[in-house]
């Protein structure tokens, strides 16, 4: 067998205490002496990209969640406004609930920030009037979906900030307002209250339709976030 496959005995000797007690005082001063070092943290950069994905997300997930509503909410109303067919005219009153109803060439035409400070003011104006039906539902079942849904909604209007804030937009100006304008009269009977009603509702739904439209397009202009790494010096 070969030197090297023998090796080579290690000597072993006795480590005194005084020994011991040295080594560790001079661990102890090398330690204090040493330059501060960088703390190396990963952390994940939340922009816009992922800011509008979120938002896209949580916009369709609303228009599933209202297709639901609206079938309950429409069979509360009873007929016509659960028939299938039944498209009534827009009423002077129903001009209080922002409209979805822009031409599309018109609407595509608008830089990113006037797009989204619409959808902010059209998103906080209809949670107003939806808060309001909240408060009208005559069933536990249609109370506990329209609470659910105006909790969804409210952080839609969240996450829209969100987004304004990441692309460095402001806020629009100024208080959504109240659901019914001052000095606005309550609807004359019931029938064109349950219009109020039905138009909010298509509203809604046209809104949720191009709102996803309009977060799909922005998502593919922005690039996604990125993973990065910080370097934080401590000790100077």
């Amino acid at each position: 067998m070969g030197e090297c496959s023998r090796g080579t005995p290690l000597r072993q000797r006795r480590v005194s205490a005084g020994d011991s007690w040295g080594i560790f005082a001079f661990l102890c001063a090398a330690l204090c002496n040493l330059p501060a070092v960088p703390a190396l943290n990963g952390t994940e950069e939340l922009g816009a990209g992922q800011s509008i994905q979120k938002t896209y997300d949580l916009t369709r997930y609303l228009e599933h969640q209202l297709r639901t509503l609206a079938g309950t909410y429409l069979n509360y109303l009873g007929p016509p406004f659960n028939e299938p067919d039944f498209n009534p005219p827009r009423l002077a009153r129903a001009e209080q609930v922002p409209s979805a109803t822009v031409d599309l060439d018109l609407w595509r035409g608008l830089t990113d920030n006037a797009r989204l400070a619409a959808n902010y003011r059209a998103y906080s104006r209809l949670l107003c009037y939806l808060r309001g039906l909240d408060g009208q539902a005559g069933t536990a079942e249609l109370r506990h979906r329209l609470g659910h849904f105006c909790s969804s909604l409210q952080g839609l209007v969240v996450s829209i900030a969100g987004v304004m804030s990441s692309l460095g937009y402001p806020l629009p100006a100024g208080p959504a307002g109240p659901p019914p304008p001052p000095g606005a009269p309550a609807a004359p009977n019931d029938f064109l209250k349950k219009m109020d009603d039905f138009w909010l509702l298509k509203e809604l739904q046209t809104w949720l339709w191009r709102s996803a439209k309009d977060f799909n397009r922005l998502k593919k202009k922005v690039p996604p976030a990125v993973v990065t790494l910080r370097l934080e010096a401590r000790g100077f």
